[in-house]
């Protein structure tokens, strides 16, 4: 396995890639007792239109249909439960599917070899049958129908439709009922057979764990994995406008919620995209992070309740999230706008957040859980792991800082407001 500095951080991550083009990437800690494994394809719910390996033509499968496998994955052959084969040692074990990836995980601190092997094994064999795949879909419809009555979803959902104009984002990752219904074992099949391939897939293991036999259960279960050719995937160009500047909705809320969502086309920006992305992060953390003048004072004038940011990658965007809590949600949205005009951020802010960031970094080294989320964000934004966080951080300059400023359109964002049916 290749050696890969984490630098500044006295730690290594291990590499190797199959002739398959299976990537496996091991962290190993020996002052901990536990491990996490994760088994991840990069499919998920965007990719509903593709042209099948080997094929001409292209297909459009049902929205959710990324979601949907998941939980078929979970129903083998045999008529045994993956959930209940880990639990019987105290593993813990799920599954996620995002808008660009599925992930299948257990996480414990005993029976490693077990368990991975039994984890790569359930996600190599799929089992569908009209039967199973009829008797998900009531499943997957209780499950969307529980989600519709959540005010934050139908807030995220509203804001998605109003950024993007045919960016499948838009779209629920767990699709719609009347989508999901028209899902079939065959699709299921073909999704699988051009996603789930070696060579769009990788194995992350972070803990406390044996690297070599590690490396050879994996290779004896995937290194004659079949390479099962790539689909091509045609995107829709996506309008580097918002779709509609605000809109006010209703739901069961007792006090209004506020979303605010700003578009950032990467098309002018000349920037490496691991920087680009540690700059734009830089400014919203200045902005509207924890500790700064924007929390402190809308806290202070009563106007927030609760606020969660977020930034959102897309292969031609960078979109950055406000959700927020707040009695004066058009005082609120004020303060959030206010804080965008005429940006200019100082060199003693810029100088102290870098220090806290660095910092950061150091302490995260030290949880697995966050080590995980870090290098498997990595993983799936950049295609490889970023050793070298630090010293990045580090080359940042107030300058660049200032001058991306200028070229981004503060004013491309739109606004969802919540109230309450009553109101």
């Amino acid at each position: 396995m290749k050696t890969l500095k984490l630098k500044g951080l006295d730690m290594s991550c291990f590499t190797e890639t199959l002739e398959n083009g299976l990537e496996i990437i091991f962290v190993p800690y020996e002052n901990k007792k536990n491990y996490f494994i994760s088994f991840a394809t990069r499919f998920g719910s965007e990719t509903t239109s593709f042209i099948p390996s080997n094929k001409q033509k292209e297909i459009k499968v049902p929205d959710g249909i990324a979601h949907f496998l998941e939980h078929k994955m979970f129903e083998q052959e045999n008529g045994e439960d993956p959930f209940t084969f880990f639990s019987k040692t105290g593993t813990g074990s799920n599954a996620s599917t995002s808008f660009d990836y599925t992930q299948y995980i257990c996480y414990g601190t005993k029976n490693f070899e077990e368990n991975l092997r039994y984890l790569l094994n359930f996600v190599k064999k799929p089992y569908y049958t009209d039967k199973n795949v009829e008797k998900e879909k009531g499943i997957i419809a209780e499950e969307l129908k529980m989600y519709d009555d959540i005010p934050e979803f139908q807030l995220e959902m509203k804001l998605r439709e109003n950024i993007f104009h045919v960016s499948p984002r838009r779209i629920d990752i767990g699709g719609s009922i009347k989508e999901i219904n028209k899902i079939t074992k065959e699709d299921l099949y073909l999704c699988y057979e051009n996603f789930y391939s070696p060579n769009n897939m990788f194995v992350l293991v972070v803990g406390n764990f044996p690297k070599e036999s590690a490396l050879e259960i994996i290779k004896d279960e995937l290194e004659n994995e079949k390479n099962k050719g790539q689909p091509i995937i045609k995107t829709k160009k996506e309008n580097i406008k918002i779709r509609k500047k605000s809109e006010t909705i209703k739901s069961t809320v007792k006090v209004p919620k506020i979303g605010f969502g700003l578009k950032i086309p990467l098309q002018n920006l000349d920037y490496d995209l691991v920087m680009l992305d540690m700059y734009l992060t830089m400014i919203t953390t200045l902005c509207y992070g924890s500790s700064s003048e924007f929390r402190e004072r809308t806290r202070n004038n009563k106007l927030l309740n609760s606020l969660y940011t977020e930034w959102e990658m897309l292969d031609d965007f960078r979109v950055f999230y406000i959700m927020a809590s707040t009695n004066y949600p058009e005082k609120l949205l004020e303060e959030i706008k206010n804080e965008l005009k005429d940006l200019v951020i100082s060199e003693e802010a810029f100088t102290r957040m870098k220090k806290v960031w660095i910092a950061n970094e150091v302490k995260m080294i030290d949880d697995i859980d966050a080590t995980v989320n870090n290098i498997f964000d990595d993983l799936i934004k950049y295609k490889k792991v970023i050793p070298n966080k630090i010293e990045l951080i580090k080359k940042m300059n107030i300058e660049k800082l200032n001058e991306l400023i200028k070229k981004i359109d503060f004013e491309n964002y739109s606004i969802v407001t919540m109230y309450g049916k009553d109101e």
